[in-house]
């Protein structure tokens, strides 16, 4: 394939794309994947994209993957973009407003398009045990995508979990360990036991490949925001995308671990650098639950990296991250693409589930429905204008979160 090595987002410091890798071994910050895309550009044309199956292994060239007998896949990917203009309407002004909806891939999250990348290039390396901290949907797509690769998984969860999530890893073959704490409490157990379990720890940019496959959403974007295709010739036999590839202006993310927006960020740059889009960007905004919100406050006070979030509680269990080993990525991209992090309370995005559920027919994770009332603000501040096309992530479906509306 096109991967040339593995380099520290902090420090820099190139590593062997060849061997099995989690953190930096310099400072301990995430690995990213890096490609010849100079290469992958002469063998990866955008309009080859109009005959490829509808799934995130469509952009291969740009994968880690080598051998695609490794591949371990539920056909994750390739998820709606739905036009909402019944919810825009109840917004004060006139914007074109989108949902991608990333409930609708296997396992009913986002997450899957992360673990079918990690679980694929786990498979390639040989290893045989799996380990993750998970708030939830990240458990479940492990345990999922780690029996079909005949591995076994091992899941460490708060004990305040949705029940639907335990019960998902359960049925789906992992062994299941609940913890009286928060995440980064279950993070630590994986930390102290994965050597002499001889785990491989899939914990969030803990290793490299989980964000090769969130950045997924980023192309699909590119691909569905784009919208018209022309024909190449009179003929009509062969279809092209009419010039470069277009971007929203705002996007809204739900930030946890952040893994999403990061991997969005790093797939527009792969994008420019191969030609299929220019250096126009939107403006990224990151958005938490106001009792868990440490990249709010450290976007606010200018800071490169979040301090720990004391306390963290919210019904939103995917954004009840109080510290993000991929802080300063999420901060970085905030800050070049001129975006902003906000904060909403929980009564808030709770409400907002029933909403985009009357008015467009999704029932949404709460993270993902905290994108709403954090529309209303930016669009109250001005940080949204008449007329700009706007993207909401719904990063999950509702489904997995009964107790939150009990």
């Amino acid at each position: 394939m096109n991967v040339t090595h593995l380099e520290c987002a902090n420090c820099r410091k190139k590593h062997d794309a060849g061997t099995l890798q989690n953190l930096c071994t310099e400072c301990e910050k995430p690995l990213l994947v890096r490609y010849d895309l100079e290469k992958a550009a002469k063998s990866f044309a955008k309009d080859s994209l109009l005959s490829r199956k509808s799934s995130l292994w469509r952009y291969r060239q740009i994968l880690p993957l080598e051998n695609k007998e490794n591949r371990v896949s539920f056909g994750e990917g390739w998820t709606p973009l739905l036009h909402a203009d019944k919810l825009a309407a109840t917004l004060p002004i006139k914007i074109n407003l989108f949902i991608k909806d990333e409930g609708q891939n296997p396992t009913q999250s986002f997450k899957a398009r992360g673990m079918s990348t990690a679980v694929s290039m786990a498979k390639e390396f040989g290893v045989k045990k799996l380990a993750v901290p998970s708030a939830g949907n990240a458990a479940g797509a492990m345990a999922a995508y780690a029996a079909r690769a005949g591995m076994e998984a091992h899941i460490f969860m708060p004990a305040d979990t949705p029940r639907a999530n335990i019960v998902e890893c359960e049925q789906t073959g992992a062994f299941v360990t609940l913890i009286d704490g928060l995440i980064t409490d279950c993070g630590k157990i994986v930390a102290e036991r994965k050597e002499e379990e001889g785990w491989f720890d899939v914990s969030t940019l803990k290793e490299p490949y989980r964000v090769e496959g969130k950045k997924t959403m980023g192309y699909e974007l590119a691909e569905q925001v784009s919208g018209k295709l022309q024909f190449a010739d009179s003929s009509k036999d062969k279809l092209k995308f009419a010039g470069h590839l277009s971007l929203p202006d705002v996007i809204l993310y739900p930030t946890g671990g952040g893994t999403g927006l990061i991997g969005m960020w790093k797939a527009f740059d792969e994008m420019e650098q191969m030609g299929w889009i220019g250096s126009k960007r939107p403006r990224m905004v990151s958005v938490q639950s106001e009792t868990c919100a440490p990249i709010v406050r450290a976007f606010h006070a200018g800071e490169r990296f979040a301090a720990e979030f004391e306390n963290a509680t919210t019904v939103a269990s995917g954004l009840r991250v109080p510290k993000a080993i991929g802080d300063f990525l999420i901060l970085e991209a905030l800050r070049e693409s001129h975006g902003t992090a906000i904060a909403v309370a929980d009564d808030e995005l709770i409400q907002a589930v029933g909403e985009i559920g009357a008015a467009e027919g999704i029932f949404c994770a709460p993270e993902g429905a905290a994108c709403l009332p954090a529309l209303r603000k930016l669009i109250a501040n001005d940080f949204v204008k008449e007329d700009e096309n706007v993207v909401i992530f719904n990063t999950g479906s509702g489904v997995k979160y009964l107790e939150a509306f009990s």
